[in-house]
């Protein structure tokens, strides 16, 4: 007879009753809370799910669709910088060439004209002043299209040209990446916090499932401790009952079914493979999975 049967036999009858009541609450307890554990588990799992789905099939596509955009981008960007530079080359080949001329500036002609069209318009001339300044902007026109005209068939005014469109191509793609390479990141990042969320909700369930495990095996010892108690009351009714010949009936033992146990076992499975594999690669383990191992070893001997 164990030590615990020595004990609950020397337990009066209602004394084994109280031990009875107390092992069943702790055990109900017990098995309440591992729902309750098992519960948080599944809606830790259904998170899990959901945020790598939608770091799979949100976050990443829209994040990859724009750094294919902004790759694309990077390389028209490429081809007009090597543009640019071929025209920039070229009009500095340009330089003290006959083919290359000093040109007033059309702009600064143009104002010229506004001023004396301004003088005319708020000031009090006599006609002779009046006409001066108007032949002055005629002269003015005349020379400003003499430019624009010379300015067209002149190599290095058509080059410069050239690379002011260039540059102001440049200057709206170097925008237009900062606005791609934004949206690129910001999906990115999404993307990074979701699969980060789901690993710390993996730590999460880990935890918790040893919380599990440890909570069961309670639950089993308080069960078991409950049995030997009902078996140690019965063997105490029989005593009391006058003996009777015939057959003997048997004593059915009151049946525990716990319909987590096969999750639990599965649990307990999963953990011990995660922690053989850490073992084999060198990596520490933790003190539960240590023991799920001597436990194991203890089982193969």
């Amino acid at each position: 007879m164990s030590k615990e049967k020595t004990q609950y036999s020397s337990l009066s009858f209602n004394d084994l009753q109280g031990k009875i009541e107390d092992f069943k609450e702790k055990r109900d307890s017990l098995n309440k809370k591992t729902r309750e554990y098992i519960d948080r588990l599944s809606l830790i799992e259904n998170g899990i799910i959901e945020l790598l789905k939608t770091a799979r099939d949100v976050y990443k596509p829209k994040r990859d669709h724009w750094n294919k955009k902004v790759k694309q981008l990077k390389e028209k960007k490429i081809e007009y910088k090597d543009l640019l530079d071929n025209f920039i080359n070229e009009k500095r080949k340009l330089r003290g060439t006959k083919s290359s001329k000093s040109y007033v500036s059309t702009k600064k002609l143009e104002r010229r004209i506004d001023f004396l069209e301004r003088v005319i318009e708020t000031e009090n001339l006599d006609i002779s002043k009046e006409n001066e300044i108007v032949d002055e902007i005629r002269d003015l026109e005349r020379k400003k299209q003499e430019v624009l005209v010379a300015q067209k068939t002149d190599n290095a005014y058509k080059i410069g040209r050239k690379i002011e469109i260039v540059k102001i191509n440049l200057n709206k793609i170097y925008e237009q990446l900062n606005k791609w390479s934004s949206k690129s990141q910001k999906y990115h990042m999404k993307m990074l916090e979701s699969y980060q969320k789901a690993n710390d909700l993996k730590e999460n369930k880990k935890l918790m499932e040893e919380e599990l495990i440890r909570n069961k095996k309670a639950a089993d010892r308080y069960h078991s401790q409950y049995l030997e108690v009902i078996n140690q009351k019965k063997r105490r009714t029989q005593h009391r009952k006058p003996y009777k010949s015939g057959p003997r009936k048997r004593v059915q033992r009151p049946k525990y079914i716990n319909k987590n146990q096969e999750l639990l076992e599965k649990l307990k499975r999963d953990k011990l493979a995660v922690a053989l594999e850490k073992q084999k690669a060198g990596k520490k383990l933790n003190l539960y999975e240590a023991r799920l191992i001597l436990e194991q070893s203890a089982k193969e001997l």
